[in-house]
C-alpha cells in the first residue's frame, strides 16, 4: 500500500542516495594533490588522518540510516503483496553495504590513506577500523546482491510490480559483474571501478525509491 507515509520514506531513500554519491564525488577536492580518484578508493577518504574525513563519516552515517529507514518503512509495505520476499528483501537491503555498511562508517576507518607516503594495504587493515571494514564490506556487498534477487522475487508476485522483476535481476547481475571487474582491476584504476560500483548500487536503490514515491495509491 502506497500512502503518504510510505511516499515520504521513499523520498528519504532518494535523498540518501543522491547525498551519498554527491559527497564522494565532491570530497576529492579537499584530499590534496597525492589523492587520485581513479586510483584511490572512497574508503581512503575516510581513513585516519584523511582531510575532512569526519565530514564524510557524518554524511555516510546519515545516508546509511536513511537507506535503512527507506528499506523498512517504504520498500517492505510497497512490496508487501509479494509475500515474505518483500520482508526478507527489505531486511537484506537494510543490512547491505548501502544500509548498515554506511551507517557504521565511523567504525570502519582504516589506519591510513594509500595516497600518503609509507601507507600500505597491511597498514590500512592493521587497526580495529580496518579489520571491521574487512569484515563488513564483503558481507555488505554480498547482501546487496542477494537483496536485489529477493526483491525481484517479491516484485514478480506483487500486482503492478511485475515489470520491475527482470530489471532488478539485472541489477544483481550488473552489480556482480562490476564487483568482479573491481576486484581484478589494475591498481591504478581501483578507485574508478569502486566508484562505478557504488554509483550503480545507489542508482538502483534510488530508482526503486522513485518508483515507490511516484506510484499511485
Amino acid at each position: 500500500m502506497i500512502n503518504d507515509r510510505v511516499r515520504r520514506w521513499a523520498w528519504v531513500g532518494v535523498a540518501a542516495q543522491v547525498l551519498f554519491v554527491a559527497s564522494w564525488l565532491v570530497a576529492p577536492a579537499w584530499q590534496g594533490s597525492r589523492y587520485r580518484s581513479l586510483e584511490h578508493t572512497i574508503s581512503d577518504m575516510l581513513s585516519v588522518g584523511a582531510p575532512g574525513a569526519l565530514v564524510l563519516i557524518v554524511v555516510f552515517t546519515l545516508c546509511g540510516l536513511g537507506t535503512i529507514l527507506f528499506a523498512v518503512l517504504a520498500v517492505r509495505p510497497a512490496l508487501r503483496p509479494g509475500g515474505r520476499f518483500a520482508t526478507v528483501g527489505a531486511v537484506l537491503l537494510a543490512l547491505s553495504i548501502f544500509g548498515v555498511g554506511d551507517l557504521l562508517a565511523g567504525a570502519e576507518r582504516q589506519g591510513c590513506r594509500l595516497a600518503d607516503p609509507g601507507c600500505t594495504g597491511d597498514d590500512q587493515r592493521a587497526n580495529l577500523g580496518g579489520k571491521i571494514d574487512t569484515m563488513i564490506t564483503p558481507t555488505g556487498i554480498l547482501l546487496f546482491v542477494v537483496a536485489a534477487l529477493v526483491l525481484a522475487a517479491a516484485m514478480k508476485r506483487a500486482p503492478g510490480w511485475e515489470r520491475w522483476a527482470w530489471p532488478y535481476r539485472g541489477v544483481a547481475l550488473g552489480f556482480f559483474v562490476l564487483l568482479f571487474v573491481f576486484v581484478n582491476a589494475p591498481a591504478d584504476l581501483t578507485g574508478l571501478f569502486e566508484r562505478l560500483l557504488a554509483a550503480f548500487g545507489s542508482g538502483a536503490i534510488a530508482a526503486l525509491a522513485l518508483g515507490i514515491a511516484r506510484r499511485p495509491e
